[in-house]
C-alpha cells in the first residue's frame, strides 16, 4: 500500500484508563485514539467494553510494545494471530511497534532495548519486519527509540540503520520526534541531520511526548508536556511528511482528559497551512467538545 492512500487522521491521544469515565460521559470531539495493542488481547472485561465503545465512536490505531522485532527468538505467531484478530476488530489503518529487542529463549523483558547498528542486524530485522507486515496484511511501521547508550559494534548512524531497515523490508516509519530530540541530546548530534537523512515518504504517523532531564542525560518518561525544542522539531518535520497523523503520548502522571487534549492540540500551530488567526478557536475548542464543560 502506498502512503498517499493512508489516511491523515488528524491529532490524537492515547487511550488511557484515567480518561475512560470522561470519554464515556463527555463524548469528546477528539480526532482519534491510539491503543496499546497488548492491553486488549484479552477476552471480555471492562477493557473490551471500553474498546467496543471506542471503535463505535472514533478511529482507532494500534501501537504495540512487545513484538521485540530485533530479538533472536523466533517470531511469536500466537501473538501475531491475536494481533491480527484485534486489527480486524478495530479496523486500524496500520499497526506499529518499536525498533528494538526484548526477548531471549524463555524470557521476555518487557522493555524496549536498543539494537547495535550493524549490517547483520539490518538483515535480521528487515526479514522479520517483512514477514510481520505480510502476515498482518496491513501497513506495519517501526518506531525509533530514545537512545542512552552506544555499542562499540555500531557500523553506522541510527538514521542510516533505521532508514535501511524500512527500505529493505518495504515497511513504514512511526517517527517519534521527542525520541529524536532525546537521543540528539544524549549523544550530541544535530536532530536536523537525523530527519534530513531518512525517507520521509515512509513516515505514516508521528509521536510527541514529554521527557525529564537528569543532569548528564535526558530520559523519555512520557510524563511531562512536550518541550519547546521538540515542538520546534515537529514544526520542521511535519511539513516534510506531507501531513500525517499526530499522536500525543502521556503515560504517567496523566493529567485530565481536557489538559491532555489541549496539549495535543498545540500541534495545530506547528502544522503547515494553519494560519495564526485560526489558532485560538482551535486550541480553545475543548470547552465546546460536548457542551458539558
Amino acid at each position: 500500500m502506498q502512503k498517499e492512500k493512508l489516511p491523515n487522521l488528524g491529532i490524537g491521544i492515547g487511550f488511557r484508563d484515567p480518561h475512560y469515565e470522561d470519554i464515556l460521559r463527555l463524548k469528546p470531539n477528539i480526532d482519534w485514539f491510539e491503543i496499546i495493542s497488548e492491553n486488549f488481547l484479552v477476552e471480555g472485561g471492562k477493557q473490551i467494553e471500553m474498546l467496543d465503545y471506542l471503535i463505535a465512536h472514533y478511529p482507532v490505531v494500534q501501537h504495540g510494545v512487545s513484538l521485540a522485532i530485533g530479538s533472536s527468538t523466533p517470531l511469536d505467531y500466537d501473538y501475531l494471530k491475536k494481533l491480527k484478530m484485534l486489527a480486524r476488530k478495530t479496523k486500524t489503518p496500520w499497526i506499529s511497534d518499536h525498533l528494538c529487542w526484548g526477548q531471549v529463549p524463555g524470557a521476555h523483558f518487557h522493555d524496549l532495548l536498543p539494537l547495535p547498528y550493524t549490517k547483520e542486524v539490518i538483515k535480521h530485522v528487515s526479514e522479520r519486519a517483512r514477514i510481520v507486515q505480510d502476515y498482518l496484511e496491513i501497513p506495519f511501521a517501526l518506531e525509533n527509540l530514545s537512545s542512552y547508550v552506544a555499542f562499540k559494534a555500531d557500523e553506522m548512524t541510527e538514521w542510516d540503520f533505521y532508514s535501511t531497515i524500512v527500505e529493505e523490508a518495504d515497511i513504514y516509519m512511526m517517527l517519534d520526534v521527542n525520541n529524536i530530540y532525546v537521543s540528539s541530546q544524549n549523544h550530541g548530534f544535530n536532530p536536523k541531520t537525523y530527519y534530513q537523512n531518512i525517507p520521509m515518504h515512509r513516515v505514516l504517523q508521528i509521536h510527541l511526548a514529554g521527557h525529564r532531564h537528569f543532569g548528564d542525560y535526558i530520559l523519555d518518561t512520557h510524563d511531562q508536556p512536550v518541550c519547546q525544542e521538540a515542538w520546534n522539531l515537529y514544526s520542521e518535520v511535519y511539513p516534510l511528511t506531507g501531513g500525517v497523523s499526530t499522536l500525543l503520548e502521556w503515560d504517567d502522571h496523566i493529567p485530565s482528559l481536557e489538559d491532555t487534549w489541549n496539549e495535543a492540540l498545540k500541534a495545530k500551530q506547528f502544522q503547515k497551512g494553519i494560519e495564526e488567526k485560526q489558532l485560538p478557536e482551535y486550541i480553545e475548542s475543548f470547552s465546546s467538545l460536548t457542551g458539558a464543560l
